[in-house]
Order: structure tokens, then C-alpha cells, then sequence
């Protein structure tokens, strides 16, 4: 049970789930300390990210308005020959970097006065009927009445609520982003173009006239690998259109990382202790909702909280609110991630029918979901 009185909700993760749990937790009426394990804030750290609708309209419940980025509010998905295969328009969605998604959530935070503690890499948790107890790799502690672990993919709290969890598998890709200048490829500002050719390509014009661009690379062992990424992109891709222009007129590429996706995590909960965000739920980046699915979290564990005062069974609900909407959204993408050369040409033929009959509406009802915060949780 939770504690007449002030409830007191310990943290753990700086990142950008965290935040927006405190943030969702100050509007439920309970008082949260943010604890990062890292000494300093995150500034200009992470590459680019798109917010879908239904994580804006998470966002904007915990405060934070929709007024980030740049919008996108059409997604084109086309043949290496410039064919276009299907498009899907609806509500906008906003492109942005981690950076400035992290700095508008961190000033939030501020100015809500929620305390955020830096150089806190949990150790330990303890748990009994009275509170629950974080310690700290530094030595110290806190007690507070229940801990959320939002501390990203290598959950901490995920391997203390559960030592045989799951990790992050990778899944044969390697994600690689850059910007080309002059490259004679336009586009709409507010459409993002999604390729299939030799291997997945999208970009977007941005204001200023430069494209912006990201891709996969099928790679079975990224941290065996070394070399010139630019020139081996240019020979994957061939003659691939627009990929051979925008390649050809990037100076640099950088390399995003290993797309990592998490398999299903079977215990969001233990004690005192419940998983918020990438630590239970981490789609891979094809799915375009890992921000978007934290956010939703966020606001839900903070409503079963706020509404549910046995923590079992506020846990419980908030996991059965959940699970089945973020494993049906990581399985899709698990299954974009299957074809590492982005499409066979049995799908390149089929795809504009298949996005007219279902494409469309199955992409766009993840979109539509909207949270209730004024309903109550039972």
C-alpha cells in the first residue's frame, strides 16, 4: 500500500522517460526526485528522433507543448527507381533531435521544481512494508514508497526486479544518418520519404534546402567492423535513386548505433519497484514510437498511482494497459526488421495495394490512440 500523505516516487533515469514520469507524477499529485547516473546533464548528446501524435498528445499531458522540431505530417514510401509505392497523411508528427527533446523536458523539470540529482548510478535496492531504499555506487541512499526504473535498454532496475530478464538483442542492422547540401533532391518539407531498394533509405528536405537522411545497413558484427562507412554505403546503395545523389553529396556519415530491440520483458514489476519506458518496452528505431510508447507509459503508470492506492494492483493494471499496445507496435517493427534489404520485389509490386486496403489504417490507428488523464483508473 501506498502511504497516507505524501508519496514520495524515486526515479531512476535522467534521460527522457524519466523526466516525463516526474512530470506525469507532479500532475498526479506525487512528488518524485530524478536520479542520473551520469555527473552531468545530457546536452547535445543523441541524433535525430520523430515523436508520433499520440506521443505528442502523452507529452503535452505532462506539459511539455508540441512546438519542438519540425513537423511532419505526410510519410511517402517509394522504389529505388523514384516510384511511389503508397503514402499515409494524418495528424503531424514532429522531427527533432534527442537533444532538444532532453533540454525542453530538463527545463520543464526546473521550472515544476522536480529535484534532479546527478551521479547517481544505482547499486542496490532494497524493499519492506515500509518503503523502498536506492543505493548508490557513490555510497549513498534514499527511501521513498515506490522506485520506477526509466534508466533506458540496460535497465538497472529491469535486472534487480528480475536477474533473469532479458537483454537487448541487436538486430543485424546498423543505423547510419548524415546531411547532403546540393544534391539536386527535394521534397516536401513536411514529408518524410521512406526508400526500398538495395537496402532502406528515408530523408526529408529541411527548411534551409539540405536533406536530411538515415538508413540501415545489414552488418553482422558492428563492433568487428572498421573502415570508410561512407564509400561502403555509396557501393551497398549502387545507383539507387535518390540515395546515390545524397550520398554523393554528404561529407561525413555518422554511425547511429545498432538497432537493438527488446524482447518481451516478463516481470514489469516487483515490490516496490516497476519498469517505465525503454527499460520494458524498446521497440526497434523502424518502429518510429520508442519516445512516443515511453511518453504513454509515463502517463499511465501515473494515473494507476494516482487512482490505484495498493501498489500490486495499481502495478498490475498499468502493465495490462500496457503490454499488449507495446508488443503488438515491437512485433511489427521486429518484422520490418526481418527483410534487412528493406523489400523483395514481390512487396515492391504489391505495396500500393497492400497501403491502400490495410497500410494506411493499421499505421495510422497506433497514431490515433489518445489517453484519458481525467478518467478514473479502476
Amino acid at each position: 500500500m501506498l502511504r497516507e500523505g505524501t508519496v514520495k516516487a524515486l526515479v531512476i533515469g535522467g534521460g527522457i522517460a524519466g523526466p516525463v514520469t516526474a512530470l506525469a507524477l507532479r500532475k498526479a499529485g506525487i512528488e518524485s526526485v530524478v536520479f542520473e547516473a551520469y555527473d552531468t546533464t545530457a546536452d547535445g548528446v543523441g541524433g535525430m528522433l520523430t515523436v508520433a501524435p499520440n506521443g505528442l498528445a502523452a507529452l503535452q499531458l505532462a506539459g511539455l507543448e508540441p512546438d519542438f522540431g519540425e513537423p511532419l505530417r505526410h510519410m511517402v514510401m517509394a522504389d529505388a527507381k523514384g516510384r511511389t509505392l503508397g503514402r499515409i497523411s494524418g495528424d503531424p508528427s514532429r522531427v527533432v533531435t534527442r537533444a532538444e527533446l532532453y533540454q525542453r523536458l530538463r527545463e520543464l523539470t526546473v521550472a515544476q521544481q522536480i529535484k534532479v540529482e546527478y551521479g547517481k548510478r544505482l547499486a542496490d535496492v532494497t524493499n519492506d512494508e515500509n518503503g523502498v531504499t536506492a543505493t548508490f555506487s557513490d555510497g549513498s541512499k534514499e527511501t521513498g514508497d515506490v522506485l520506477i526504473g526509466a534508466d533506458g535498454i540496460r535497465s538497472r532496475v529491469r535486472a534487480i526486479i528480475d536477474p533473469q530478464a532479458p537483454q537487448p538483442e541487436y538486430v543485424g542492422l546498423l543505423g547510419f544518418g548524415s546531411y547532403a547540401e546540393n544534391s539536386g533532391v527535394h521534397g516536401d518539407p513536411e514529408t518524410m520519404y521512406f526508400v526500398f531498394g538495395s537496402s532502406f533509405l528515408g530523408y526529408w528536405e529541411q527548411p534551409d534546402g539540405t536533406v536530411a537522411w538515415f538508413n540501415n545497413l545489414a552488418v553482422e558484427h558492428p563492433d568487428q567492423e572498421s573502415g570508410n562507412w561512407l564509400e561502403r554505403l555509396r557501393e551497398a546503395y549502387g545507383d539507387d535513386l535518390p540515395a546515390k545523389q545524397l550520398l554523393a553529396h554528404s561529407s561525413e556519415v555518422v554511425a547511429a548505433g545498432p538497432l537493438e530491440i527488446m524482447p518481451s520483458v516478463p516481470h514489469w514489476y516487483r515490490d516496490r519497484m516497476v519498469l517505465v519506458g525503454d527499460s520494458a518496452h524498446a521497440p526497434s528505431a523502424s518502429s518510429g514510437q520508442g519516445a512516443s510508447l515511453a511518453a504513454e507509459s509515463a502517463i499511465q503508470l501515473a494515473r494507476c498511482l494516482r487512482d490505484i492506492p495498493d501498489l500490486p494492483t495499481a502495478f498490475a493494471t498499468y502493465e495490462q494497459l500496457r503490454r499488449p499496445r507495446v508488443e503488438r507496435i515491437a512485433a511489427r517493427a521486429a518484422k520490418t526488421n526481418s527483410d534487412k534489404r528493406g523489400m523483395g520485389p514481390l512487396t515492391r509490386l504489391l505495396m500500393p495495394l497492400v497501403m491502400k486496403t490495410f497500410g494506411a489504417k493499421a499505421f495510422t490507428k497506433d497514431q490515433n490512440y489518445r489517453i484519458d488523464w481525467d478518467a478514473k483508473v479502476s
